[in-house]
């Protein structure tokens, strides 16, 4: 029998089968596991586990994906997919929607979060990409959180998304899981520097696709209420975990 002391608690591990001698080795090395380290595993398991990770969010171009993501402010992708196509087919362009007036397009988006916010943002917004950006969507923060409903998350949305650009947003899922898992400390306590710390870690080339990621986990494993740990392919090196849990008694 073996006793390690873990957390100011002793465990007693049987440790009679192979199985338990490699989970007790991955245990021990998760406590001296360094910050990068962690990152590339992790990066290493989503790599396997979520080879395609894409927004929920339905759309056809720069402009849609930018009226979507608008809308998604404080508010499911599933609820934003139902009300986008009767919004978009009537006002498919910039051009079009810059012609419209807050009242009328609140009658389309009135069932998301923030109707009337949303409306003046939306006609707000296409009436500047046509004054200023010609009608197109464009490419730097700077620019983008110029337009109307758009603060830095949508920016860096649009950025990775649309131009496959380094860029890291921080909704609620990126934020709760990044601490849950350990990829931040318990300092980064705004969503900019929780973005800061993400992307000093991670690879510009990985950067858009961990967005997804850690979206996605959130959404459906690691969740607000009752996240579903057991079944966590994160579990081994998550530091939420009861380390515990690892090994077969």
């Amino acid at each position: 029998m073996f006793i390690l002391f873990i957390q100011g608690r002793n465990y007693d591990f049987y440790l009679a089968r192979q199985k338990d001698l490699r989970i007790f080795a991955e245990v021990l090395s998760l406590y001296h596991m360094k910050k990068q380290e962690l990152y590339d595993k992790i990066v290493s398991i989503f790599e396997e586990k979520m080879p395609v990770a894409e927004t929920e969010l339905h759309y056809n171009n720069p402009f849609e994906l930018l009226v979507a993501v608008i809308l998604s402010a404080q508010c499911t992708d599933k609820r934003v997919n139902m009300i986008t196509p009767a919004l978009l087919h009537d006002y498919p362009t910039a051009e079009a929607m810059a012609l419209a007036t807050p009242e009328v397009i609140y009658e389309y988006i009135k069932s998301v979060s923030y109707p009337n916010n949303k409306s003046k943002h939306l006609v707000g917004m296409a009436q500047k990409l046509i004054k200023d950006f010609g009608g197109e969507v464009p490419g730097t923060m700077e620019e983008l959180t110029s337009l109307p409903g758009v603060g830095r998350k949508t920016a860096n949305v649009i950025m990775s998304v649309v131009f496959s650009k380094a860029a890291m947003a921080v909704d609620t899922h990126v934020f709760r899981v990044s601490h849950r898992i350990g990829l931040v400390p318990q300092r980064c306590t705004t969503p900019y520097s929780v973005e800061m710390e993400l992307t000093k870690h991670l690879p510009d080339e990985v950067i858009p696709k961990a967005h997804h990621w850690l979206i996605l986990h959130g959404r459906y494993v690691c969740t607000a209420q009752r996240p579903k740990c057991k079944d966590c392919y994160l579990k081994e090196v998550c530091k939420s975990f009861p380390k515990e849990s690892l090994i077969s008694k």
